[in-house]
């Protein structure tokens, strides 16, 4: 069985448009992926299940083909819970997009149970809006 660390691990080496399968695979049929600053933009912030999870992915892959997570560096970690800082330096939408992602991973029986995201939102924004 993985460990938090282990699934965070697998889950940044597998985000690519190539193995959505295996991402979705990660998590637990009611794991999540939050993105809770999203909602301040009015966008959906929760992505509850491995297929709505994968299609989240799906569509972030159209608007952003070569999207990977760099420069990972763990800082708290226990067998069940992980807590890691990830960078992302991508075109979104044909905008520079340079990001850096907090995120808490909640593992239990060997999957994500919920994958807690912040960011920066200027980034975001910058990506949709071309005059910001």
């Amino acid at each position: 069985m993985k460990t938090a660390k282990e699934l965070l691990q697998t889950y940044h080496s597998n985000i690519n448009i190539h193995s959505l399968d295996a991402v979705a695979s990660l998590f637990a049929a009611d794991g999540a992926v939050e993105l809770p600053y999203l909602a301040s933009l009015g966008q959906p912030w929760r992505t509850e299940g491995p297929e709505n999870i994968k299609n989240m992915f799906t569509g972030l892959f159209k608007m952003a083909p070569e999207f990977r997570f760099i420069n990972i560096k763990y800082y708290i970690e226990t067998p069940d819970q992980v807590f890691a800082e990830y960078e992302v330096d991508c075109l979104f939408n044909g905008q520079p997009y340079q990001q850096l992602y907090m995120g808490r991973l909640v593992a239990e029986n060997g999957k994500i149970k919920l994958l807690r995201e912040a960011m920066n939102l200027y980034p975001v924004m910058k990506s949709f809006q071309s005059n910001i």
